[in-house]
């Protein structure tokens, strides 16, 4: 008999620890960002690989080159890849508040969980690009005095991205006070 009250009945079973190669804490309640990111971001690439194709074929058509034709093939295999990526790279991305501190993770391959104390922000920034603004979207970067601690929320609605500004520059300033 062990006296501990649990008479005959079986231990419950224990989580293993979440280890340092596995950065998303489950005793936080994840924000996701917007799926229109997922938009914006598909429209840089295409950009980007149509002036690199529409190049590259000016190119292999001037010089008849099988080089240059073998390499708007690969660009365009990147860029399905790349788009394939952007979609699930998206939807890591992720932020929690919690009482002392912002969390965000972002990251498929390389996961990467930032921890921002309130009382280390100095200031909060929002801001909307012409593609971000076409979807209606924001991001909220978080400035703080080592460069490597800046943190960023891509992807918010201009009305939450207000709220998270407000609430972690309120936050900021009455742990500042607190130091």
């Amino acid at each position: 008999m062990s006296g501990d009250g649990s008479a005959g009945s079986p231990p419950a079973p224990s989580l293993p620890p979440a280890g340092p190669l596995e950065p998303w804490p489950d005793t936080v309640r994840w924000q996701s960002i917007s799926s229109d990111q997922i938009w914006v971001e598909l429209i840089r690439l295409a950009v980007a690989l149509i002036v690199l194709v529409l190049g590259l074929s000016v190119a292999w058509a001037v010089s008849g080159s099988w080089f240059l034709g073998a390499a708007v093939g690969l660009v365009l295999l990147f860029g399905v890849l790349r788009s394939v990526a952007i979609v699930r790279a998206v939807r890591a991305w992720g932020y929690a508040e919690r009482e002392d501190d912002l969390l965000v993770r972002h990251g498929l391959l390389v996961r990467r969980l930032s921890i921002v104390p309130y009382s280390r922000m100095q200031f909060v920034d929002v801001s909307a690009g012409p593609l971000e603004r076409a979807f209606g979207l924001a991001t909220v970067q978080l400035h703080t005095a080592a460069a490597a601690t800046d943190a960023r929320v891509p992807g918010l609605r201009p009305a939450e991205a207000s709220r998270l500004r407000d609430r972690l520059t309120a936050l900021g300033e009455d742990r500042a006070e607190g130091l």
